[in-house]
């Protein structure tokens, strides 16, 4: 069974605080919200559109996904 992306994204959260990847899994981790069991791209994706205000630019979701989905 696949993780869940939030899962995944948890192992960066203590990194370079400089690291956008980083500062996106922070904000995830106080997003009380956030769809922490999902492994779809559409609900995340639609989720941060609205929601997440700590995400610098789709561009790192979209580039943390894709080492997501190598990675597990």
């Amino acid at each position: 069974m696949m993780c869940s992306f939030y899962r995944y994204l948890l192992k960066f959260r203590d990194g370079k605080k400089e690291d956008p990847v980083v500062r996106f899994a922070n904000g995830v981790y106080y997003d009380h919200s956030f769809p922490k069991a999902s492994t779809d791209y559409d609900e995340i994706s639609r989720y941060l559109e609205m929601n997440g205000d700590y995400l610098e630019s789709m561009s790192i979701f979209d580039e943390t996904w894709e080492r997501f989905l190598h990675e597990v």
